[in-house]
């Protein structure tokens, strides 16, 4: 059995074809209408191949070939569904066909985005299988469920520099996600360099540290964004910036700092410490971030910007409308479309919004009393205390009717949900090998369970019950709170990414009993591309 992630949804093997050598010489092959197409995917079999990778134009004799081709024979029909990150009306056509025969690999779509799909799978099937081994003769022929198939980075948190993103969209790439949002302001920091408010990444009071002792500084540049966004579309890709408002905002509030809190409700802030949300009915501040947005808006390549709207503690219900409403106007005024978490849905929900579901109170995971919390001393070691366990169910309980809100008002849930979809998750003791032991325990969010692999695989989009014309998509997140740099990062990430990225394509989780020896044989592309992974212990790694 082959160990292409996204497993294709039609495979059948060629029998009498005989087998295609690994070792090569290979060589990339396409007409000059996908030369583009073509250079990118010799781009990401570089690091693999070495000089078994024959350069462009390079004699045909003695090597094997990955032949391009935009050709429907075989092609089976697109029926995707959700939202396009292209921002097109319709999905962009996916769908693709694979020929292994004694020669080479052939690749076939009606659309260049299709051809790479093909092209993905075909460089798995070679590099999951060891130089001195053969790919059996077969036929794939697949198409994705999904149109919006994401992943989502912190760089706020934990910087991640434009190099290590530019690996983050590889990985993505080769798992045929077509989305990477960019967390890209928190608390903790303000990471993309804005022509409208410099201060907010420049001078020693801006909201940002330096990455390293040599100064290099921990934000992006206009042009250093505007480059990975360049990256990203070579493959399929779309970035999607995030600048969370209103709350989440002690980076822009260190910038501007004179700008009001929100009203807050009554008591909340002799109780518990908050940074003070923004106040969108206030005219500095709209002006504020409506400068933000403008240039946001203007750096932007794809066609959408996400505005948080997320966990705005110290915010009456009343000023959190207006700043909803204020954030989605603004963002369309300049041309994008907004998406913003599920909290969002309070303020209103219609046909263009796009809410990201993460949380209700259920998957939380919250002590139910002073016993069990005694019982997991991981949560009192985080600071957990009944009373903020208490606090924290009352504060999300409308967390379990914004699904329904989105639903009644039209609009269209991205699915991430915390119990599976949140990769900043520990690593259960019971899979965790002893020379891991000290990142198992390091990694993750200590208020979630810990979790075997098994577990992300099990996922099912349908287990929460909304129709697949609601759903704009899938996306995986990955928070960066306990993150040192891309080793932390590609460690929560991998294993745990194929799964999602299986989910996202097919519709379904995949089958664990046999899923689980498909993952096993990808170790050796991560170690090829440096990229540190997690050797649980439910997978039977070679």
């Amino acid at each position: 059995m082959n160990a292409v992630i996204p497993s294709p949804t039609e495979q059948a093997a060629q029998g009498g074809a005989g087998s295609l050598a690994a070792a090569g010489p290979w060589r990339v092959r396409a007409d000059h209408s996908l030369s583009e197409v073509a250079d990118t995917v010799r781009a990401l079999l570089t690091p693999h191949l070495g000089t078994r990778l024959l350069p462009d134009g390079a004699p045909r004799e003695h090597s094997s070939e990955i032949v391009l081709a935009l050709d429907a024979t075989g092609v089976p029909l697109a029926r995707t569904v959700g939202v396009a990150p292209s921002g097109t009306a319709e999905p962009a056509d996916e769908a693709y066909a694979l020929t292994v025969g004694a020669d080479g690999i052939t690749c076939r779509a009606r659309t260049p985005e299709g051809v790479f799909r093909a092209a993905t799978s075909a460089a798995q099937l070679l590099l999951t299988t060891p130089p001195d081994g053969a790919i059996e003769a077969l036929q794939l022929r697949d198409a994705p469920h999904y149109a919006w198939r994401g992943l989502m980075i912190d760089p706020a948190r934990s910087f991640v520099t434009p190099d290590e993103v530019r690996r983050v969209i590889d990985l993505a790439a080769l798992y045929k996600l077509n989305v990477l949002h960019l967390h890209l302001t928190d608390n903790e920091g303000w990471r993309l360099a804005l022509p409208s408010l410099p201060a907010l990444t420049a001078g020693p009071d801006a909201p940002q540290t330096t990455a390293d002792a040599s100064g290099t500084p921990d934000f992006y540049s206009a042009q250093e964004y505007r480059d990975l966004q360049a990256y990203a579309a070579r493959r399929f890709v779309t970035i999607v910036p995030e600048i969370d408002l209103p709350g989440h905002c002690a980076a822009l509030r260190a910038a501007l700092p004179d700008l009001p809190p929100a009203p807050a409700p009554e008591g909340l802030a002799d109780r518990f410490p908050f940074v003070p949300p923004l106040d969108l009915a206030d005219a500095a501040t709209h002006s504020a971030v409506s400068a933000v947005l403008a240039d946001v808006c203007a750096l932007t390549d794809g066609p959408f910007v996400h505005i948080g709207c997320d966990e705005a503690v110290g915010i009456t219900a009343d000023a959190f409308k207006v700043a909803v409403h204020e954030l989605r106007n603004v963002t369309r005024k300049f041309g994008k479309r907004p998406v913003a978490w599920q909290e969002s849905s309070r303020a209103g929900s219609g046909p263009e919004d796009i809410a990201q579901f993460w949380v209700d109170v259920p998957m939380m995971d919250l002590p139910d009393s002073a016993e069990e919390l005694a019982a997991r001393p991981e949560l009192a070691a985080s600071g957990m205390t009944m009373e903020i366990a208490s606090a924290l169910r009352t504060f999300f309980a409308p967390s379990d009717h914004d699904v329904e809100r989105v639903l009644a008002g039209g609009g269209r849930l991205l699915l991430s949900p915390q119990s599976h979809l949140y990769l900043d998750r520990r690593y259960s003791a019971e899979v965790t090998p002893a020379a891991q032991a000290e990142a198992a325990a390091r990694l993750g969010f200590p208020h979630y369970l810990p979790r075997d692999v098994r577990h992300t695989a099990s996922w099912d989009p349908a287990s929460h019950g909304i129709p697949d014309e609601s759903v704009a998509g899938v996306e995986a997140t990955l928070f960066g709170e306990t993150l040192r740099g891309i080793d932390d990062l590609t460690t929560l990430l991998l294993p745990r990414l194929g799964s999602v990225a299986e989910t996202a394509w097919s519709g379904l989780p995949p089958l664990w009993a046999e899923y689980r020896g498909r993952i096993a044989r990808h170790a050796p592309l991560w170690r090829e591309r440096g990229l540190v992974h997690f050797a649980a212990e439910d997978v039977p790694w070679a």
